[in-house]
């Protein structure tokens, strides 16, 4: 049976410009319609960047849940359901609750174009806005400077994790560009945690943050977190902290679990708040074991991973958490949509991959064709096949290998669809 909400929403999608641009003035104007909620959030932390945004801001969340407190979270996209965007003091919406802000969005609009990004963030706002927490943590979509969760004048603390090169088409070519549109965050006088940048996009943050007056404490300079002997060690002005790696599988979270623990100890929170940080985190479809369902029913003696990184970023971060993994050919299940730098993603991870077999993403009008997915695969040295589906991609690689390691990559939406349907 579809869910109220999902009616609403589909509606919202009609409403869509026939050119998407980038603008705050859509949302202040539905904004300033329904009272304006985004003054009365709990303090908010917003956090921004290329990579390890969504990962970051489930760590803190957690730090913050360890140290008794409560908090909101907005985050995009959804994997399986759209309520997965929304928590209230640390619960999901219900059904309820976001068929109500929907309709209130959606009466308060008129009809008027705006973006579905732009109305559910407008609605998500009005949810957190009338539930009682101690902090609100927004994820930005999309860049920064104009993205729709840019509407706190003076938030607790911003955080931009590391800079890389993903949506040229909005953001600009080079890191420069891109960098300034992650900078668009900072605020006079809010503390801005910022992860090791490449040199590039650095120049441009402290640029911004000095022209504001946006205090910065920055990775390598003010703070820093490593992985030695297994463990994960921290240190800020305030001394060293020694703990067990993150519970969020990959070299790269040790970096995101340092901005973590950057911004709980900027907030005032202690030790307790660091271990829950690292301890208790969760967060689908960043190289998710897959433990149970019904791919595992169909090969029981396959190792079943899911990945949603998608840039070339992601494809390197992956490359150097394969070789962190006990040794086992790994074959790629991989769609991927067609905005992507496929090519960047596919190359490092040629020398992990045993074989990659595409497909194309079911329901997603922008998906990559599994024959362009496999050409692209073939170009970086990964022998290619296709498939018409991720089930037959499993059966295909465990007829030859019963016992294969199988990563399901490419896309969040790829990975979204084999949660609803295999999670």
């Amino acid at each position: 049976m579809t869910a109220r909400s999902d009616v609403i929403l589909d509606r919202m999608m009609a409403l869509h410009p026939k050119i998407i641009d980038l603008t705050l003035d859509r949302v202040w104007r539905l904004l300033d319609a329904l009272g304006n909620p985004q003054s009365d959030l709990p303090p908010v932390i917003h956090i921004a960047g290329t990579n390890g945004k969504g990962s970051t801001l489930a760590m803190i969340r957690a730090g913050l849940e360890g140290a008794g407190k409560r908090a909101h979270a907005y985050t995009s996209p959804h994997l399986a359901r759209f309520h997965e965007r929304i928590r209230l003091a640390g619960e999901l919406i219900t059904e309820e609750h976001l068929t109500a802000v929907l309709d209130e969005c959606d009466a308060a609009n008129d009809g008027i174009p705006i973006t579905y990004f732009e109305i559910t963030t407008c609605a998500a706002i009005l949810a957190m806005a009338r539930t009682p927490a101690d902090y609100t943590l927004l994820e930005v979509g999309l860049g920064g400077r104009l993205d729709s969760t840019n509407v706190i004048d003076r938030p607790a603390l911003t955080v931009i994790t590391p800079v890389s090169y993903d949506h040229p088409q909005f953001l600009g070519e080079t890191l420069p560009e891109i960098a300034r549109e992650k900078a668009g965050i900072l605020k006079p006088g809010v503390t801005c945690v910022v992860s090791r940048q490449h040199p590039d996009a650095m120049a441009v943050i402290d640029a911004r943050a000095e022209e504001i007056g946006a205090p910065l404490l920055v990775q390598g300079r003010d703070w820093d977190a490593w992985e030695e002997r297994g463990r994960f060690v921290y240190q800020d002005l305030r001394g060293l902290i020694d703990l067990p790696p993150p519970a969020l599988i990959g070299a790269h979270q040790f970096q995101n679990a340092g901005a973590a623990i950057m911004a709980l100890r900027h907030l005032g929170l202690g030790d307790d708040a660091a271990e829950a940080a690292l301890r208790d985190a969760t967060w689908p479809a960043r190289m998710q074991r897959l433990r149970s369902g019904p791919l595992l029913d169909m090969a029981p003696r396959a190792e079943f991973w899911l990945d949603g990184g998608h840039n070339a970023a992601c494809g390197e971060t992956l490359a150097e958490t394969l070789t962190r993994l006990p040794m086992r050919d790994t074959h790629l299940v991989c769609g991927m949509m067609n905005t992507k730098d496929v090519a960047g993603y596919m190359a490092p991870l040629e020398p992990h991959a045993a074989s990659l077999t595409a497909v194309s993403i079911p329901g997603e009008t922008n998906t990559l064709p599994a024959a362009d997915t496999a050409r692209h695969a073939a170009a970086s040295g990964i022998p290619a096949s296709t498939a018409e589906s991720v089930e037959e991609a499993v059966r295909i690689i465990t007829a030859r290998d019963a016992t294969a390691r199988i990563l399901i990559c490419g896309s969040l939406y790829l990975a979204g669809r084999v949660l609803r349907d295999h999670g």
